[in-house]
This record gives C-alpha cells, sequence and structure tokens, in this order.
C-alpha cells in the first residue's frame, strides 16, 4: 500500500505532498478470520458478564439478562454497520477513519477523540480488574502491584507483535471457554431437584422489574461487547479484509452475546438475592462459592485474571491502531503515526497507552465502566450514521434493497445505540461531554481557530 499525506500551509492550503511506502509503512498482513474471531473474543473476554455483574444486577434490581438481550440486539445491528464501512474503508482506524471519510475531517477528529475514551479506558479496566481478583485472592499483596506488574508485561507483548499477541490469546480463550461448560454445568447440577422452587423465568422479569431501569443497565452492558468493534483496527493486517473483517465481526457478537445470556442466566438461578453481595465489585465470587464452593471460586479467579489479560492485550493493541491511524493522518503527533522494529509496530503509541494505563492505580471501576459506555455508545452511533450517509447520500445507491441494507437496518442500528446511550447515567455523560469538550479545544489548535485543515489523507492499496 501507498500512502500519501498532503500537509497544508499556514493558509490552509495544500502543500507539498510526501510520499512513503514500503515496510516501514505498512503492517504485516497476518490474521486471517479464526485469528480474527479470537482477537475479538479476547478483547471482549467471554467471561466480561462478570466485569460489572454486581453493578448492573443491583442497577436492574436482578433483570440482567433481560438487559443483556437489549444490548444483544443493539449491538448486532451495529456490528453489521460497522462490517459495511469496512468493506468501504478497509484500513485501520476503525470509527475514525469511517466518520471522517462520510461526515469530513472535523467531525471524524471528535469521533476519534471520543473513540479514545473507551480504546484507552479498556485495557485500564482489564488492569483493575485484575488487581481486585487478585488482592481478593491475595490480601497480602496490594491491587496496585498486580495492576502494574500486568502493564509492564502486555506492553512487552505488544511490542513484540501481534502474532505472539495472538498464540497466547488462544490458550486464555479456550480457559475461559472451558470455564464456562463447567460453570453451567454445576449450576444446571445445583438446580436440579429444585425445579418445582425456583421460577425459571425469574433472572428475565422478577416482581421489580422496571424498564428504564433495564435500559440503564443494557447501556453499561454495551462495554461487555467491545471486541466486535475492535476486529476492524485490524483490516490493514488481513488479507481481503473486505471480506474477513465483516464476517469476523458478526461473529464475535453472536458468539459472545449467546455466552453472556447463558452465563448470565444461570448465574442469577443460582444465586437470586443479588441485595446480599458483600461487594459489588467483586460479587462473582459469591455466585462462584455457591456453584461450586472455594475450588470453583479459585478456577475462577485463575481463569477470570487470565481473561482480563488477555482483553488488556488485544485492547492495548487495538487502541494504539487507532492512535497510529490519527497520527499518521497528522490529527496527532506524527510520532504516532510511525511503525518501528522487523514487526512492524506502532511503538510510540504502545508506550502512550501504557503510560495512560496507570490511572489504573487509583480510579473505582464504576466511573472507568460509565467512561467506556459513553464512549462506546458515541463511536456505534456515529458508525451506524455513516453507512446511511456513505452508501444513500455519497454513492447515491436507490432502489428497496439497498433502503433495506444501508438505510433501514443502519438507522434502527442508530436509534438504539442513540436510546441506550440517553439511558446513562449522569456521571457518565459528565466525564464523556468533559473529554469531548478536550478534544474540540485540541482541534481549536490544531486547525488554528478552523482556519487551517487538518492534513488529508489518500490510501491505495
Amino acid at each position: 500500500m501507498t500512502t500519501k499525506i498532503s500537509v497544508p500551509d499556514s493558509s490552509g492550503h495544500a502543500g507539498e505532498k510526501t510520499e512513503y511506502s514500503g515496510s516501514s509503512a505498512t503492517f504485516r498482513k497476518s490474521l486471517g478470520i479464526p485469528a480474527l474471531v479470537l482477537f475479538g473474543l479476547a478483547y471482549m473476554v467471554p467471561l466480561a458478564v462478570f466485569t460489572t455483574y454486581g453493578l448492573v444486577t443491583q442497577m436492574t434490581k436482578g433483570n440482567m439478562p433481560t438487559a443483556y438481550l437489549f444490548t444483544l440486539v443493539a449491538m448486532l445491528l451495529t456490528a453489521y454497520s460497522y462490517g459495511r464501512m469496512v468493506q468501504a474503508h478497509p484500513y485501520s482506524g476503525s470509527v475514525y477513519t469511517y466518520t471522517r471519510k462520510a461526515f469530513g475531517a472535523h467531525f471524524g477528529f471528535i469521533a476519534g477523540w471520543t473513540l479514545l475514551l473507551d480504546y484507552i479506558f479498556l485495557p485500564l479496566l482489564s488492569y483493575l480488574l485484575i488487581g481486585i481478583y487478585m488482592s481478593e485472592y491475595f490480601p497480602a499483596v496490594p491491587a496496585a502491584v498486580w495492576a502494574l506488574g500486568s502493564i509492564v508485561l502486555v506492553t512487552g507483548l505488544n511490542l513484540v507483535g501481534i502474532e505472539s499477541v495472538n498464540r497466547v490469546n488462544l490458550v486464555l480463550v479456550v480457559a475461559q471457554l472451558v470455564f464456562i461448560v463447567v460453570f453451567v454445568a454445576l449450576s444446571v447440577s445445583k438446580l436440579n431437584g429444585q425445579a418445582s422452587e425456583v421460577s425459571l423465568m425469574l433472572p428475565f422479569h422478577n416482581s421489580e422489574f422496571s424498564l428504564p431501569l433495564v435500559f440503564s443497565g443494557a447501556a453499561v452492558l454495551c462495554l461487555s461487547f467491545l471486541g466486535f468493534d475492535a476486529v476492524s483496527t485490524m483490516a490493514e493486517e488481513t488479507r481481503n479484509p473486505r471480506f474477513r473483517i465483516p464476517v469476523a465481526i458478526m461473529a464475535v457478537t453472536l458468539i459472545g452475546g449467546v455466552l453472556f445470556l447463558v452465563v448470565s442466566y444461570c448465574a442469577h438461578l443460582i444465586f437470586p438475592e443479588w441485595k446480599t453481595f458483600a461487594d459489588a465489585d467483586s460479587a462473582s465470587v459469591d455466585v462462584m462459592r455457591r456453584a461450586g464452593g472455594e475450588m470453583l471460586v479459585t478456577a475462577f479467579t485463575a481463569t477470570y485474571v487470565a481473561g482480563c489479560f488477555a482483553s488488556a492485550m488485544v485492547s492495548q493493541a487495538s487502541v494504539s491502531r487507532v492512535l497510529f491511524a490519527m497520527g499518521r493522518d497528522g490529527a496527532l503527533p506524527r510520532v504516532f503515526g510511525v511503525l518501528h522494529t522487523k514487526k512492524r509496530v506502532p511503538a510510540a503509541a504502545i508506550i502512550v497507552v501504557s503510560a495512560l494505563s496507570l490511572i489504573a492505580l487509583f480510579i473505582t471501576l464504576d466511573a472507568v465502566a460509565n467512561m467506556i459506555s459513553f464512549g462506546a455508545l458515541f463511536a456505534f452511533s456515529a458508525v451506524n450514521l455513516a453507512v446511511i450517509k456513505h452508501y444513500l447520500i455519497d454513492e447515491n445507491k436507490v432502489g428497496t434493497k439497498n433502503y433495506l441494507l444501508y438505510g433501514f437496518i443502519p438507522a434502527l442500528g442508530f436509534l438504539s445505540t442513540l436510546w441506550l446511550w440517553t439511558s446513562l447515567s449522569h456521571m457518565s455523560f459528565l466525564i464523556g461531554l468533559s473529554w469531548m469538550a478536550v478534544g474540540i479545544i485540541c482541534l481549536i489548535c490544531l486547525t488554528r481557530m478552523f482556519r487551517v485543515k487538518l492534513p488529508e489523507l489518500q490510501m491505495a492499496e
């Protein structure tokens, strides 16, 4: 691939063009569909249902599986839109690239900046969870020690290259899937003989059911699905990305959603007393103890922490690709847009994300969950709109089939994500809008009060 960047001068006109190509400017195309699905599942974490299990169970008053149903529908619609935009623009950058191409450089920058709120804080969430659960099991060792050690190790693996990350992910994802099978089997065994005492529909609708509370929980649960969208950031490391990326995105979303539904359903059946959690952040420990005793608690802690480690690796890899795209584009300092070493990794971006992850040493789980959900839902809404703009307006596609594929389905996706977005807490909007305000200030500085155009990136395969 050859990349051209037109850099505007102080008058706002395009100046001298710089062209570069070759190994220093391109990623290695080493990922097939199985590797992409593995990447997405590792990012998503099959055990992510327990990331905010206590928080959302209390928020929905024991109706978490219902909240997951609403979230899954919205995510499948949005996953479809991601696939359509990858077919149009098979490059790194995800939401940033799609919105910039559809709506222009300024909106693209703000969308990319808001996306960073999601992507930067997701590895931070993994480090935070590693600290919480490891300190729960080894109380003599502070949570900060576990988090810091994980940051150092994950950074080293990402600097080695994406192939090493996928090899580690295979083992960690398989371990989580095996644990889920064991947990479901133990749950069924625990419930066997109690069918007359337990209502099988209780996890979906109990006496305290409230639709607004379910929507609020569904909005937070969007962070469980983060992973299907991250697959799109690997477009430049995949052969035939227009076919492979959309297939992988839909597969990851569907597989993850089914796993989340099954696990949360079983958890609610065997531990319906959600008001009695010892600690909402680690409520899953109460569930595991009820299902299989201390042995299952030990197995869960080990498997869940390993899953968080896998998620940290791939989420750091993913956000570094977004920073790379914005740096290559000139929207961020160009040091981010340079690939280093024979493995061709964006080292500067990886190191910056690691430094920001140190926030995990003193932030709360609730605050991180709210920040990620705001960024994710804003990004999802923007992608759904980008499909409509690109295909129906820019390409002027007409006819019933095109209106269905590029109008109706993305519109449903937009409305569903917008609905969830408006269901977030006041804290989410306070943090999210503050982050967007900082992005607008950066945009004003970059464009000198909109007098100078942002650099224009033109890519040809």
